[in-house]
């Protein structure tokens, strides 16, 4: 790996990440995503190695006993989410900078690895409120998945003061242009 910076954005489900995302890489940046490996189902139109690699809890937890994860969390029970260490390779390879879309453990974690070369962003919905209106609009989980949601929000909002910049997305295209004035600036300094 030479000079190659690495961006992570995480946040509580439901917070916009995705879509800060999909902003910042419509962009002319010098930035590749990093697609994450998870054990959940798709929802709607995702697609297998263009959004996420798609696995099985048992194919899931193979991977782990063969240490092939930067980074992996049971976020919740049988639901994986990891950082496969070949993704990373595949773009560091090509010289491109990395754009993480990472739980905030794992944002935690790939911070403290990577230092100064780095930077770590959490995208925080302006209340537990609204974030429930905002998973409920969704219409992709049942309320019960809304409520678990919810339940991990509120730890994960513990976790912010961790991350570098913390932008709070009240309105989507100001935290959107942030989220790229912030990331434009670190990619030329």
């Amino acid at each position: 790996m030479g000079k190659e910076k690495l961006i992570i954005l995480s946040a509580p489900s439901g917070a916009g990440k995705s879509s800060v995302i999909q902003h910042l890489l419509q962009q002319e940046l010098p930035l590749k995503f990093s697609i994450s490996a998870t054990s959940r189902a798709p929802r709607g139109n995702e697609r297998h190695g263009v959004d996420y690699y798609f696995l099985t809890p048992e194919e899931f937890r193979s991977h782990i006993e063969k240490g092939d994860f930067l980074e992996y969390e049971e976020v919740y029970k049988d639901k994986f989410y990891g950082t496969l260490k070949s993704e990373v390779e595949r773009i560091t390879n090509a010289g491109q900078n990395i754009v993480f879309d990472i739980d905030v453990v794992g944002g935690c974690n790939i911070k403290k690895m990577y230092g100064d070369r780095a930077l770590s962003i959490f995208i925080q919905p302006p209340s537990i409120d609204e974030l429930r209106l905002r998973l409920e609009k969704r219409g992709t989980d049942a309320p019960e998945v809304i409520e678990s949601r919810l339940e991990k929000a509120i730890y994960e909002l513990r976790f912010a003061p961790e991350f570098d910049v913390i932008i709070i997305n009240n309105e989507l295209t100001k935290a959107q242009n942030e989220v790229l004035e912030t990331v434009r600036n670190f990619i030329i300094s």
